[in-house]
């Protein structure tokens, strides 16, 4: 089939196959009034459709709550960084063909990146300015502010960026990459890194791993305070929390003390089971399920997926895995389509607090995919964006 242009607010999509949150409906019809969903179910006999859907599948807009995709589109190799409206418009375009209609982009508050390295660029403030800016067509770009505990200056920006935004309450996630602990428990991962995507020799690597280390035993005193000022604005409801690599149940005492409700990407099956039994909503990677394992060597998402212990699964980095993670999952019988799709789209928007999208009910957004899944890997074939519709 072929989407319009620009899709009318309202308008009746037929034949399809749809995706609903607990079962799958084999020729559905669904009407649209006012870019709200207004009705779902099969289509009757002989029933007009503006909208032929052709047999393929039809799920809500996909809802990614870590993309770092942004950052690296801004610079695809050192020193080789790309002008920022450029790089919204490119972004925007694999997100939307990989049938996201909610990102919200990694801006990282902090002075290194995450293996320690100096950032030369972007700065958290250019692609913060130019989301800002960014007149958005079919993907509602939002914000995860990611914040190194460690750093002071990567706090003081974010408290000057939360004091300037909205009432709507954003999403905040710290983290904390020091190697012996969390995403990199194995300091050799880091160095590996080092070595491979920054040309650093062995030496070198295994120096500045070190050095890191000894770094964050002096900034502790940072990391407290840090913590006690997310607490604060937690407990007040002024951002949503989220904990960046819980490692084990401590940790997610500690965030759950924070006022925290969100556990990304958990190292252990530990981690991810206290998550649970504090009731934190949990965010595993679609890569990690895609390669069948953690590039860090940590848990497998598909293992704690099986053990009903992720509520969302995230891009991360590749826009792409999204909606064939959910097709792998499947595939393998460890979830079935409704639940495998709900993890990329229901369960992100629980993770962002959106009540306003995620599933094909009544009353929420028409932000609709159409894919089909007949060969071995997914293929998006249409989709229906945020700024399509009014409402």
């Amino acid at each position: 089939m072929t989407w319009p242009v620009r899709t009318p607010s309202a308008y009746v999509l037929g034949h399809v196959r749809a995706v609903l949150p607990d079962r799958v409906v084999d020729d559905a019809r669904i009407v649209v009034e006012a870019g709200r969903i207004v009705a779902v179910g099969p289509h009757p006999k002989g029933a007009r459709a503006d909208l032929d859907g052709g047999g393929l599948l039809c799920l809500p807009g996909l809802v990614d709550v870590h993309s770092d995709a942004l950052t690296r589109e801004f610079r695809p190799r050192p020193g080789a960084a790309l002008p920022a409206g450029f790089a919204l418009r490119s972004v925007e375009q694999k997100l939307t063909a990989a049938g996201i209609t909610t990102a919200y982009h990694g801006i990282a508050f902090q002075d290194r990146t995450a293996v320690g390295i100096p950032i030369e660029s972007p700065r958290e403030d250019v692609v913060y300015d130019a989301l800002l800016d960014h007149s958005a067509a079919g993907v509602d770009h939002r914000v995860l502010h990611r914040l190194d505990i460690r750093c002071p200056g990567g706090v003081r920006r974010l408290a000057d960026r939360l004091d300037a935004l909205p009432e709507a309450t954003p999403l905040v996630s710290h983290e904390d990459h020091t190697p012996g602990q969390g995403q990199y428990a194995d300091p050799a991962t880091m160095e590996k890194w080092l070595m491979e995507a920054e040309g650093f020799t062995t030496h070198d690597a295994r120096r500045h791993v070190a050095e890191l280390r000894a770094d964050r035993d002096d900034r502790l005193d940072q990391r407290d305070r840090s913590l006690r000022w997310l607490a604060e604005l937690a407990g007040a409801g002024r951002i949503r929390l989220a904990g960046h690599d819980p490692a084990d149940a401590s940790d997610i005492e500690r965030l759950r003390a924070s006022a925290g409700t969100v556990a990304e990407f958990p190292t252990t099956v530990a981690a991810a089971e206290a998550a649970r039994q504090h009731e934190l909503l949990v965010v595993a990677g679609a890569v990690n399920v895609l390669r069948g394992g953690s590039h860090a060597g940590n848990v497998s998402a598909a293992e704690l997926v099986a053990a009903g212990l992720v509520d969302a699964l995230t891009s991360d980095y590749l826009p792409s895995a999204l909606l064939p993670a959910a097709t792998e999952l499947v595939n393998r019988g460890i979830a079935d389509l409704p639940a495998a799709v709900g993890l990329i789209t229901s369960g992100p928007a629980a993770v962002a607090g959106l009540t306003d999208r995620g599933a094909l009910v009544a009353g929420r957004r028409a932000h609709l995919l159409l894919a089909d899944i007949g060969g071995r890997w997914p293929v998006v074939r249409a989709v229906h964006g945020p700024f399509d519709q009014a409402g």
